[in-house]
């Protein structure tokens, strides 16, 4: 039974028995009532339609709603968007489509749009609008700050309501109908797009009579788009047969857009689930439940098995070694025979503890970041809350990532310390922040809405250099004055040879085999969450996937302390790399996952797609590999420290 929720996407989170809580709303989606009369400023009777940026499967590149020369408001105005809404190229403006409150209307006109087949300037205009129903590019509506959806009928009787719609359709030169197309056996002929220039609007409210509240509250928008090619622009009757558009543009176009909009009541529905018939028509969500658990139960078991062994076996290592005598231990093999090279500093230690430092910020970025998000904070009810959330986090993180990388650098004999400082600041960061900007170039050059203004860059590098590099500074200063961390063990002064090692004790493939376990438990949510940014799909499932966090948490830490413990049985020393590199490398079973994706699942066309895919999803796979070797790092580092402390060693 899932708990009711005064809060517009706490409710989300119902759906997946996480949180639970009553009577109090977030910022900014507390419920809104609208009356038939205006009584004051908590009823309204204007119920504004807003449009968003304009979107497709099959490119990476989003448009804003006026670039494909439809309908414009008048007094056309934009609510003010947070940083984590540009980042995602969110346009919200406000459309020529408004509402009385339970006023219907049928076949209201709003505009006429004409293109003369002489004219340049219409030929463009014309031609794009033709690409965008080619690729499928979806419009995104919004109402009282809920998506209007489409819902239609999928296979198994299923319903699925889709939040966005398409411009329109296409019908191939050989006939195949293409997308949407293939909804109406009147969009028929070859070589034609039809264009859905009307849609039905239904707006259905929940009454407060008698609940404590006036008015009514908005509970679901849906919507059908139809194609329709009115005799009479000026009396449109919304009657006839499909607009086509024809694909050789040899005489003159004309488009009337039109809509009906009509109220219905429904009490049922309250507002705080008013989401919940969106959320639960999604493709997959049903699946998933036992997909997900299914994967937690094989790695909670691999995982108690791997501990298990773990403490079994150490348990009688060092019971033996701490009984025998030192002669007869020389003699023997095994981990305690490297205690006095174990804690050798590290080649490039400088790097590795930059990685590390980076890693940290990262790894609290995201740990704070997903509790939120369970708590209800972060919803798609709150556009753009997450992605905000996130660089605020990671910029007022800096202060750990000097402290951790500066004591660690230390403990490694690192001398340099103002060019560790630096390369902590701004090593990873660059990196990141030059793909991101080579990217939002080509959206640039490609007229995207998804590129970031000017003035937005200049806000994200005064974040960056403004506070994140000096709460840097302000850490690497205390972990320098703090003393380097103590070892259990002395270090010889000269270097213990290393045996000739099998196969599987040899660093690659120990590596290799390290991230497979941790890349076990997560490629499902992956699934979901690729899903989500390319295919625009919500994703609101963030129970499990703190669940899923805590499991890659674990399962990192003892797939690494596991195959450490292995090299140090065949007395390999050089663990602090390895260790690092072998939770790490779940990031490269990421990226192939990714490529995998993208030619299996996806249908992006386009060198400009193809390029801005890979772009952001290299960002992805180092963010990641810094988290998931941060991870390895630490575990094996406190694996290390523990067992060379509990042995006896002359």
């Amino acid at each position: 039974m899932k708990t009711r929720i005064d809060t517009e996407f706490v409710l989300v989170f119902t759906l997946v028995a996480f949180s639970t809580c009553s009577g109090f709303y977030l910022p900014g989606l507390a419920p809104v009532s609208f009356c038939e009369d205006k009584g004051g400023d908590d009823c309204q009777t204007l119920i504004q339609l807003f449009v968003n940026r304009l979107d497709s499967v099959e490119s990476v590149l989003p448009y804003e709603y006026d670039v494909f020369d439809f309908c414009k408001d008048d007094n056309e105005r934009r609510p003010s968007e947070n940083l984590g809404q540009v980042l995602f190229g969110e346009r919200i403006e406000t459309s020529p489509y408004k509402f009385s409150f339970k006023k219907d209307e049928k076949c209201k006109k709003l505009c006429t749009k004409t293109y003369v087949k002489d004219k340049t300037e219409d030929k463009n205009m014309l031609d794009f609008l033709k690409r965008g129903m080619q690729l499928n590019y979806q419009h995104h509506w919004i109402v009282d700050n809920m998506p209007v959806t489409w819902c239609y009928d999928v296979e198994d009787s299923q319903k699925y309501c889709n939040p966005g719609f398409p411009i329109g359709c296409l019908v191939t030169t050989e006939g195949r109908a293409k997308d949407a197309c293939v909804i109406n056996s009147e969009f028929n002929k070859k070589n034609t797009f039809y264009i859905f220039n009307h849609v039905d609007i239904k707006l259905t409210y929940h009454n407060g009579e008698g609940e404590g509240w006036r008015g009514a509250r908005l509970v679901a928008a849906t919507l059908e788009p139809k194609s329709i090619n009115n005799a009479d622009a000026d009396k449109p009757t919304c009657e006839g047969p499909p607009m086509e558009v024809p694909g050789e543009f040899s005489s003159d176009v004309k488009i009337t857009y039109t809509y009906s909009v009509s109220f219905e009541e429904n009490n049922d529905i309250k507002w705080a689930s008013r989401w919940d018939y969106i959320l639960v028509s999604m493709p997959h969500t049903n699946i998933q439940w036992f997909s997900i658990m299914n994967s937690l139960v094989i790695v909670l078991f691999l995982s108690g098995m791997v501990a298990m062994i773990m403490l079994r076996t150490l348990h009688k290592d060092i019971a033996r070694y701490n009984q025998v005598d030192q002669e007869d231990a020389q003699e023997e093999s095994g981990w305690k025979q490297v205690h006095g090279d174990v804690f050798r500093p590290p080649r490039k230690g400088m790097l590795l503890s930059v990685f590390l430092g980076q890693g940290t910020q990262i790894f609290i970025m995201t740990f704070i970041t997903l509790f939120l998000a369970c708590l209800g904070f972060l919803s798609p009810a709150n556009r753009g809350a997450l992605m905000t959330c996130s660089v605020v986090l990671w910029v007022l993180l800096g202060t750990p990532a000097g402290y951790v990388s500066a004591r660690l650098y230390k403990t490694f004999g690192g001398e340099k310390w103002k060019t560790n400082v630096l390369l902590t600041a701004l090593l990873c960061p660059g990196i990141v922040f030059a793909d991101f900007f080579l990217m939002n170039l080509i959206l640039w050059v490609e007229g995207s809405s998804a590129a970031i203004p000017f003035g937005t860059l200049v806000a994200i590098l005064a974040l960056w250099f403004g506070i994140s590099v000096p709460l840097t500074f302000i850490g690497a200063y205390f972990g320098f004055k703090r003393p380097a961390i103590e070892q259990p063990v002395r270090t010889n002064q000269i270097p213990r040879q290393i045996p000739e090692q099998s196969f599987f004790t040899k660093p690659v493939p120990g590596i290799v085999m390290g991230g497979i376990l941790p890349f076990g438990c997560i490629f499902i949510q992956l699934f979901f969450i690729l899903n989500s940014i390319w295919s625009h799909q919500m994703y609101y499932m963030f129970g499990f996937l703190f669940l899923v966090f805590i499991i890659l948490l674990i399962t990192c830490s003892e797939a690494t302390i596991l195959l450490c413990y292995f090299h140090l049985c065949a007395e390999d020393y050089h663990w602090w790399w390895r260790s690092f590199l072998t939770s790490g490398f779940t990031a490269v079973y990421l990226f192939v996952y990714a490529v995998h994706y993208f030619f299996s699942k996806l249908q992006i066309v386009g060198a400009a797609s193809t390029i801005l895919y890979f772009g952001y999803t290299s960002i992805m796979v180092l963010i990641f590999f810094l988290f998931t070797g941060t991870i390895g790092f630490f575990a094996c580092f406190w694996f290390v420290n523990k067992i060379y402390s509990v042995v006896k060693v002359d």
